[in-house]
């Protein structure tokens, strides 16, 4: 999948709520949101690395029951991939077999800085919500 934000062809209309994450090594920060609102909502970041990340998340895809997951996928400002990329392109893999949905991949580039410069308690929820609410903002 690209890392650019979805087209609206590539999102059927019937998607309606989507689940987001803001991976990163130790924490991954999480947000619901939908496409009626076009809005975003953080919950309560992840702190789990392996398999109790996916128990975790798991938990979260039953909660939610959404129609489809959303991954940011940092890069460079330049545009350039690094190692971080490659992880979060990983872990979007690993959720698409995991979760038998389908996961849409949109570049996560200054989310955090954002979310800092926002004065979030929680900068991986929030960043998380700045994804999800890029990623409906490009939705028809």
């Amino acid at each position: 999948m690209s890392s650019a934000p979805a087209t609206s062809d590539a999102v059927p209309a019937h998607f309606q709520s989507f689940l987001a994450f803001d991976y990163g090594t130790k924490r991954t920060g999480v947000a619901v949101g939908n496409r009626f609102t076009r809005t975003a909502t953080p919950q309560s970041t992840i702190r789990a690395e392996g398999d109790a990340r996916f128990t975790q998340i798991d938990a979260r895809v039953r909660e939610w029951q959404p129609d489809a997951l959303v991954v940011g996928v940092p890069f460079h400002p330049d545009g350039a991939s690094h190692e971080n990329t490659a992880r979060a392109l990983r872990f979007a893999r690993q959720l698409r077999g995991r979760c038998k949905l389908p996961v849409y991949e949109v570049d996560e580039r200054y989310t955090t800085t954002e979310a800092h410069s926002l004065g979030a308690r929680d900068a991986d929820a929030a960043a998380a919500c700045i994804i999800l609410e890029q990623f409906l903002r490009n939705l028809p």
